[in-house]
């Protein structure tokens, strides 16, 4: 309970515990906050994630805490569905034409009512510490406290100081990777380009609506995509060319990765004559499933191929079902929390993209997973031997306390930390940037404060590491 200025408690008050994620032993606590004093005011990059360019270019107010907290952040709103709260009354946007709950406040007050859901849940840490650290708001969120937090928020967000590029600047961000659709015209990235804040706020190319033939559209979006490069992309060859042209424009924007987010890790290494011939059943829809798995197995090889040419770094990223709910996905479209992980091979997916290009010195390929059994079996070991592949962090459902310690344990011993890339935020909510990345530190210094008693690690070394691990191994990774 936190007390006011003459020392008496203020009921519902809740501060965040300065040694939180620390280990519960004295040495390696104490050592544990030493290292964490030696890097928490490091910058934050952020290379992969989710935030949408418009907040910068226009750089106007947030519209209320309900817009800022709940309605865009799919972490919050799939637990409170998963309680039976409809996804409408969240103010979540409907793309069926029905309505959905336009009261900010009124959002706010269900997000509030049933905020005791989220207890010890990594959401919760990332909300309370936006809450405090970014608004100075200390209450513990409630029924009770729900209209006073909404007010309290909203007016500091009628200030300049809490508009984006503030935040910005103020969240100590040097540089921080979007994700945009090929089909994007990068105009808000243009916004931002052609003004006078220095910002770095860059794009990554995310080639899935024209990789993936189960894509909603996908034949018409490849004529988009032709249409944008200047090629005849319902060629084989002109659809490639299309993708050089379209990669180096948003090089021009500042890209220095592409994006893989596809349902296997298959990679397939077709003849350009069998590659055509899925290509063009994929144009005209009747690819089956085996067909559309390897035919997007084979752009994974053909983006590979195109980085060692172009320099983008490549994360592929398997393992989800995608829009699990079939209702949820008619009625309010993609990433509306019912994205489930599944079980995901590497060793046998990953081979033909790997005896492809795999010992290229000049290509970076960095895997993520949502499936944790692998990390030892399958990830470390391949990271661990083939140059082009680095670990992505713990990521999505594991980016939590417990998931970061599982990563390091089981990665460390076999692919070091030199294999891994540090951590990434991945989330399209601003204002848990900060909270994200200080979890990450603290976790990554725990882990390292017991490695140091346990004799595995030099002190001067844990710290040199925990440097890395924040800082030098995200920029060095993704060329920033």
């Amino acid at each position: 309970m936190t007390s006011n200025i003459d020392g008496e408690a203020i009921p519902g008050s809740r501060m965040l515990d300065p040694h939180r994620l620390f280990p519960v032993d004295p040495a390696s606590r104490s050592l544990a906050a030493d290292l964490y004093d030696s890097i928490r005011h490091l910058p934050i990059v952020s290379p992969h994630g989710h935030t949408d360019p418009r907040w910068f270019a226009e750089n106007k107010p947030f519209p209320d805490p309900a817009q800022l907290f709940v309605v865009p952040d799919h972490y919050v709103f799939r637990m409170l569905r998963s309680q039976g709260i409809e996804l409408a009354d969240l103010g979540v946007p409907r793309i069926d034409g029905g309505l959905s709950e336009t009261d900010s406040r009124r959002i706010w007050r269900v997000f509030a009512e049933n905020f005791h859901l989220f207890r010890a849940t990594p959401s919760r840490l990332w909300l309370e510490h936006s809450f405090q650290e970014v608004f100075g708001w200390t209450r513990r969120l409630s029924a009770e406290t729900a209209d006073e937090a909404y007010d309290h928020i909203a007016e500091c967000l009628t200030r300049t100081e809490f508009r984006p590029r503030a935040l910005f600047e103020r969240f100590n961000i040097e540089v921080i990777a979007t994700t945009e659709s090929p089909l994007d015209d990068l105009a808000w990235h243009r916004q931002i380009r052609d003004s006078d804040w220095t910002g770095r706020v860059l794009t990554a190319y995310r080639p899935d609506p024209v990789i993936d033939p189960e894509f909603e559209g996908f034949a018409a979006n490849v004529e988009q995509f032709g249409a944008l490069a200047g090629e005849d992309a319902t060629t084989w060859q002109g659809y490639l060319n299309a993708h050089l042209v379209r990669r180096a424009y948003f090089k021009s924007f500042g890209a220095t990765s592409s994006d893989h987010g596809h349902p296997t890790a298959r990679t397939e290494n077709l003849s350009p004559a069998d590659a055509e011939t899925l290509f063009q059943k994929a144009l005209k829809g009747t690819c089956s499933a085996e067909e559309a798995d390897a035919f997007r197995g084979h752009m994974l090889t053909e983006m590979a191929r195109m980085s060692l040419q172009d320099g983008l770094v490549m994360q592929i990223h398997p393992g989800s079902f995608r829009n699990h709910s079939l209702k949820t996905f008619r009625e309010f479209g993609r990433d509306k929390g019912f994205d489930i992980p599944t079980r995901t091979d590497y060793v046998r997916a990953l081979k033909p993209l790997l005896d492809a290009v795999g010992l290229e010195r000049e290509l970076s390929i960095i895997l993520f997973t949502l499936d944790e059994s692998v990390y030892a079996r399958e990830l470390a070991p391949l990271a661990g031997a083939y140059p082009t592949l680095k670990l992505g962090p713990a990521w999505w459902f594991h980016d939590s306390a417990e998931g970061m310690r599982r990563y390091r344990e089981m990665t460390t011993e076999t692919a070091g930390f030199y294999n891994t890339v540090g951590f990434n935020d991945d989330t399209r909510a601003f204002c848990s940037i900060p909270a994200r990345h200080d979890v990450a530190r603290r976790v990554d210094c725990a882990y390292l404060a017991g490695l140091v008693i346990t004799g595995r690690l030099d002190e001067d070394e844990a710290h040199e590491v925990a440097q890395d691990l924040t800082y030098r191994l995200a920029k060095q990774a993704y060329k920033l």
